[in-house]
């Protein structure tokens, strides 16, 4: 899987630690319904905190459609659980190091911009891997829980 993921794009299984160190796979969460997925550069910075407590605060909307949101990025586990414990977002905060999954999907950046090697990017993915939407926004930061909702919302149910 390189970093052109589009629409249609099955993604790959990972694992990754969550906030609690608490080892999580992409297929757990997908077994319960889709999954919104969002990577942000940096816990606890202006924007980062925005766009996760949007996530936090359509809390309702995303359980309506089913999904389960999951913020990831480079992140330490202490810092995840800090940020979560901060904002009480309720949803897993992944922490990827190193950014392999961030590579995977794309959201890495080849430069940093500043000290953030992490692109502000959110996939939706439905329950067999596929990838429903992507959203690209560095300026929006409530674009992409806005955006992911429209796009589940009209989501064709079997």
């Amino acid at each position: 899987m390189g970093a052109s993921l589009t629409v249609g794009d099955v993604v790959e299984d990972f694992k990754l630690l969550d906030e609690t160190e608490t080892p999580r796979r992409l297929s757990e969460f997908l077994a319960k319904g889709p999954v919104v997925l969002f990577f942000y550069p940096a816990a606890m910075t202006t924007g980062c905190t925005a766009q996760a407590c949007h996530f936090r605060n359509l809390a309702a909307d995303f359980a309506e459609v089913g999904a389960t949101r999951i913020g990831i990025s480079r992140d330490k586990v202490e810092r995840q659980a800090m940020f979560a414990q901060t904002n009480q977002l309720g949803f897993p905060l992944l922490s990827d190091p190193d950014g392999v999954v961030a590579r995977r999907f794309g959201a890495r950046r080849s430069i940093a911009v500043g000290p953030f090697l992490t692109r502000r990017m959110t996939f939706v993915i439905d329950v067999d891997r596929s990838i429903l939407g992507i959203i690209h926004s560095e300026g929006s930061m409530e674009a992409h829980a806005d955006r992911a909702l429209e796009i589940l919302r009209s989501r064709p149910y079997p």
